[in-house]
C-alpha cells in the first residue's frame, strides 16, 4: 500500500512523486497566475490508484500518467477521475 500527500502549487513536490508527473505538474503550475491579493495557492493531492500515481489539484486538474509513460494533464469533469 502506498500512502498519498499534499503540497502546496509551486513547491517542489515531494520524492515519492514520479519524475513524468513532477514534468506535468511544473506546467500546471507555471500556468496559475499569481494571486495579487495575496490568497493561499491551491494544494496539490497525491493519491495511487491500482499502483499508479495521480496528482489532483484543488482546482480539479489532474495529473496522471499515460500509457507511454509520459503526463497527461485534465480536468475531473472530463477524465473519468474524481467522480464529481
Amino acid at each position: 500500500m502506498q500512502l498519498g500527500t499534499r503540497w502546496t502549487s509551486g513547491d517542489t513536490p515531494p520524492a515519492a512523486v514520479p519524475a513524468a508527473l513532477v514534468r506535468g505538474i511544473s506546467g500546471v503550475d507555471a500556468s496559475i497566475p499569481s494571486d495579487e491579493l495575496g490568497q493561499p495557492r491551491p494544494r496539490w493531492t497525491l493519491t495511487w490508484l491500482e499502483g499508479r500515481p495521480i496528482a489532483e489539484l484543488d482546482t480539479g486538474v489532474i495529473v496522471s500518467l499515460g500509457p507511454d509513460g509520459e503526463a497527461v494533464v485534465g480536468h475531473d469533469d472530463d477524465t473519468g477521475f474524481g467522480g464529481h
